[in-house]
Order: structure tokens, then C-alpha cells, then sequence
């Protein structure tokens, strides 16, 4: 059974068409990268997949459940990570986990490992508003994997990050954790190294849809212009 599967995806902001004529299918362990200029529909089109935001027309089944009517049963399943920290600013990250931990079951040892593996714990007693932008980003990293999803939805997860820091993400967010992956990127050669599968969006339409290997780091750029 493939991870995702989209058929005909339309989704509008009133008369705008934000989304239209979606279709795609990733299977279970592989990375669809999403490219597109700003405004190309990329957060929304993750922002469906994680059942924030409904289609208008069109199908879309995660994990074989459609969305959504079925969302219910696959949210636990779904990590996001979005340009919003999706964090509470005067909260401290470790009480920002800790809130989302009882959301999801999870016990108190995963967010102090998480904090931990993220060079976090030194800080996690501050509120987050006093934390530097690459720190929060590490915090909504913790967040979005804290309930060992199997589907990450991630855009422009390496925000912020200096290459420290992406040391500590990568084993929770790279390939090698072995999840199902949705990335929006603007980096073409960063991203086509993380893909299976590449999405080009333009003006919210699909203007490429190909396995990586057959994706030069030219036709990304070429969505640009």
C-alpha cells in the first residue's frame, strides 16, 4: 500500500485556485521533494496532506485513508514541520514538548532524549521567545518527530539550522530515519540529493512530476523563471 496517493487535488482560497490537478503517488520509506517559486502552492499542498486544510475537488488518501473523512485515524501518524514553530513562545521548549507529548501518549524519557540528542537540554528551562531562531528550529524539529510519525511533512526543514545543527536534525529527519518523506525546498542540488521523487510546482499546477534520476538541478531552476 503506497503512503500517498493523490488524484485530481484542487484546493482554492475563495476565487484564487491555490492547488489544481494534483495527482501523485509515493510509496512507504521514499521522499517526494517539492520545488516551486513562492506562491507555487507548496505549504498548502502539505498543509492538505496533514488535514489542515480540506480539498475542494479531487482525492487524498494517506496511508490508505482518505482525507478528510479519515483524518482521525492517521494524524498520529503525520509529523509536520512548518515555516511556524507551531510552539508556544512563552513556554520553555521542554514544556512545549511536554504539552505535545501527553497530545500524542508519549512519555516524559522521549522528549529529555529528543532535547538531549538536539543539544537542547542546557536551555530547555528558558522560555522559547529567549532562544536563538536555529534553537527553536531544533525545538519544532523535536515537536514534529516526537511521536515517531511515519510520514514527515517538512518545509524548508534546514531554516535557520548552521551545519552543527544539522548534524543533530538529520538522524530524526534525514533519509537514514527511514520514514516517509514530503519536503519543500528551494535548494535544487540539496534537494534532488534528499529525493525519490520530484514535484515542480508553477502558479499551484504540477510543471514536473519524475523520478529524481531522471531530474537535472537545470529543470528545477527552469520553475524559477
Amino acid at each position: 500500500m503506497p503512503a500517498l496517493e493523490v488524484e485530481g487535488l484542487t484546493r482554492r482560497y475563495g476565487e484564487r485556485e491555490a492547488l489544481g490537478g494534483i495527482s501523485l503517488r509515493l510509496e512507504e520509506g521514499s521522499t517526494l521533494v517539492v520545488f516551486g517559486p513562492n506562491g507555487a502552492g507548496k505549504t498548502t499542498l502539505l498543509r492538505v496532506l496533514a488535514s489542515l486544510l480540506r480539498p475542494h475537488d479531487g482525492t487524498v488518501r494517506v496511508f490508505g485513508r482518505q482525507l478528510p473523512q479519515e483524518s482521525w485515524s492517521v494524524r498520529g501518524r503525520v509529523g509536520l514541520l512548518g515555516h511556524e514553530p507551531l510552539l508556544y513562545r512563552e513556554l520553555t521548549a521542554r514544556e512545549n514538548l511536554l504539552f505535545h507529548a501527553r497530545l500524542h501518549d508519549v512519555a516524559d524519557a522521549r522528549v529529555d532524549g529528543l532535547l538531549e540528542s538536539l543539544a537542547l537540554s542546557g536551555r530547555c528551562n528558558e522560555p522559547l521567545r529567549l532562544l536563538s531562531h536555529g534553537m527553536v528550529q531544533r525545538a519544532a524539529v523535536a515537536r514534529a518527530v516526537l511521536h515517531d510519525p511515519a510520514l514527515l511533512l517538512l518545509d524548508e526543514p534546514h531554516s535557520n539550522l548552521d551545519p552543527a545543527a544539522l548534524e543533530l536534525v538529520d538522524p530524526l529527519i534525514g533519509a537514514a530515519a527511514g520514514r516517509t518523506r514530503v519536503i519543500c525546498s528551494h535548494d535544487p542540488a540539496g534537494g534532488l540529493g534528499e529525493a525519490d521523487v520530484v514535484l515542480g510546482l508553477r502558479g499551484g499546477r504540477p510543471a514536473l512530476l519524475r523520478d529524481a534520476r531522471d531530474v537535472t538541478p537545470q529543470e528545477i531552476l527552469e520553475l524559477y523563471r
